[in-house]
């Protein structure tokens, strides 16, 4: 045998390694990439979910018809969690150990995705781009988590002292969902405001899926308090804003990017107007004035006969930014060697208002930046954009 023999048959037993070592890669086979995601498709954040569901769909559907990702097209399997942790956490087995998922994108809670880490550390599946804000999605560093979005406890740092001092309040209360999404939101207003001295005077919470705050309000209200921090979802702030309002009483309130829908306008109305919540990607208005944005809420629109929200943009940014990760990793494509691409990753501002984002071995996040908009006539306006929130 002579030696270009050998090296042929050595290259030989290496493609056949390299294809071995492709095909036992979970969720990853040559002709299909299975991607999964849990969503509240039938809970209090249905809104929500439906909405991240179908932003998701429209990015997989315009890859496939381009091919797919390196010759392979994508599935995408979606489980209901209804907004409960425990429900969460079989659906996520589920989706791990029975489908055999590459990745889990987008999984909507923090309670969810709490509950549901521990299932994808032991199994070695990415939990990818989350939907919960709390600093546990990207610490500390492990190679199985990626954020997109900065958490509730840096936008509520930066945002609640400016407001409160441009309101030139003079007593903050809160009041936040008795869970670790709640937490998150509180425990950020509250290091904002001790940066001005500023402490709580009020603090008050409700359970998961309350539909009365009564009580609440009028604790914040006999205290005083005309700041009120909310560490609310949909229908939590429409009723606590409504309830101020039927007793007369008109406070700033500021929430986290959870709360920055337009299901809130929709729901409670005029009375909403002068709500504040952080944001980054913008309500995609199909009457803005920004082309590419009004050609992408069209083209949403007649693909699922209902106007996009802002949920509707996240879902379609998590899939994007999985795709073009997963492109630029190429045919191999392995959980470690996607890992490894993410923490090279930048990809720049987008048409939904999105800042730049980047990630590095030291750091899973993709920015820590965010903006503050209020409810005006029925639509979220930016008042604090970027270079704002970020000014001492």
């Amino acid at each position: 045998m002579n030696f270009n023999h050998l090296l042929t048959i050595l290259a030989a037993l290496l493609a056949v390694a390299g294809q071995a070592a492709t095909a036992q890669q979970q969720g990853v086979t040559k002709e299909e990439i299975l991607i999964g995601t849990i969503q509240d498709l039938s809970g209090p954040l249905a809104g929500y979910g439906k909405d991240l569901r179908n932003g998701m769909n429209l990015r997989v559907a315009e890859v496939n018809e381009q091919g797919g990702v390196n010759g392979r097209k994508i599935k995408l399997l979606v489980e209901d969690s209804g907004y409960d942790p425990k429900r969460a956490v079989l659906a996520v087995q589920k989706l791990v150990t029975q489908d055999k998922v590459f990745v889990i994108a987008g999984l909507l809670g923090t309670s969810s995705n709490n509950a549901a880490l521990p299932v994808l550390m032991q199994r070695g599946v990415i939990n990818f781009f989350p939907m919960a804000l709390a600093r546990e999605m990207y610490e500390p560093v492990n190679r199985l988590k990626f954020a997109f979005v900065s958490s509730y406890v840096e936008q509520m740092v930066k945002a609640v002292p400016k407001l409160y001092r441009e309101k030139k309040a003079t007593r903050a209360c809160t009041i936040y969902q008795d869970d670790e999404f709640g937490l998150e939101v509180m425990r950020g207003a509250e290091l904002g405001l001790k940066t001005i001295n500023v402490e709580f005077a009020e603090r008050t919470t409700y359970k998961r899926g309350a539909t009365d705050f009564s009580s609440q309000v009028a604790r914040m209200k006999a205290a005083n308090c005309d700041f009120i921090v909310m560490g609310t979802l949909i229908r939590e702030s429409v009723g606590t804003i409504a309830e101020a309002r039927k007793l007369g009483y008109s406070p700033t309130m500021i929430a986290s990017v959870s709360a920055y829908t337009d299901l809130i306008p929709k729901l409670g109305g005029k009375a909403m107007d002068g709500f504040y919540a952080t944001m980054s990607a913008q309500h995609p208005y199909e009457d803005d004035a920004s082309a590419p944005l009004r050609f992408w809420a069209n083209k949403y629109k007649t693909s699922f006969t209902d106007s996009p929200t802002v949920f509707s943009v996240y879902g379609y940014v998590i899939l994007d930014r999985l795709i073009s990760a997963m492109q630029k990793t190429g045919p191999n494509l392995t959980t470690d060697g996607l890992s490894k691409t993410m923490e090279s990753m930048r990809v720049p501002s987008d048409i939904f208002g999105m800042p730049e984002m980047s990630w590095s071995p030291a750091n899973h996040l993709a920015s820590s930046e965010s903006r503050l908009s209020q409810l005006q006539d029925g639509r979220w306006k930016v008042v604090l954009d970027y270079a704002q929130m970020s000014a001492k």
